[in-house]
């Protein structure tokens, strides 16, 4: 009997403050990882916490994420994925734990850093003339920007100010040993 020659599953979490360009750098992993023909997976944890009304004690609806992930990424697994590629925020070690425990492999955290003056600019490009969204993503930034410093969650740093989204999705794989 030949050995089973299918990799052990993991799955990779890009985060970093709002508008570092973690849904981008993911999407271009997953596009990266199909090329190399590696059965995966790309989830924007942003999408799988979008509901309303959202409970008053969860700020971000991270119940909601939890159950979701827990579902979707089972789903992926079950249909062979070996890779998951993850786009979100885990503010503390218990985030991380938590999405860990959801996915239910072993997880690994990338965190994207760009320059805040960076940052500023793609918000005020993304949010447009939606000024309420631009004051709320500006001091988020800054704010998240400061709690990441402290809690420490990521495995592995990528500076992602100056490559293009694929060479940083390039950089995140060849750092996790996934390409």
């Amino acid at each position: 009997m030949l050995p089973d020659a299918r990799p052990l599953p993991r799955a990779l979490l890009i985060t970093g403050t709002v508008g570092v360009g973690k849904t981008s750098v993911a999407a271009a992993m997953g596009a990266l990882l199909a090329n190399a023909q590696i059965p995966s997976a790309v989830m924007d944890l942003d999408w799988l916490r979008q509901s309303w009304p959202t409970p008053t004690a969860d700020r971000f609806n991270t119940g909601m994420l939890l159950q979701n992930l827990r579902s979707v990424a089972g789903n992926y697994l079950d249909a062979g994925a070996t890779r998951l590629v993850l786009a979100g925020v885990a503010e503390s070690r218990a985030d991380r734990d938590h999405y860990e425990e959801a996915v239910g492999i072993g997880l690994s955290v990338c965190r994207l850093r760009v320059h805040l003056p960076t940052v500023h600019q793609r918000l005020a490009h993304r949010h447009g003339d939606d000024h309420d969204g631009l004051r709320w993503h500006l001091n988020r930034s800054g704010e998240l920007d400061r709690i990441l410093d402290h809690a420490e969650v990521e495995d592995f740093i990528i500076d992602a100010n100056d490559n293009s989204i694929t060479a940083t999705a390039m950089a995140v794989l060849q750092t996790a040993k996934w390409l």
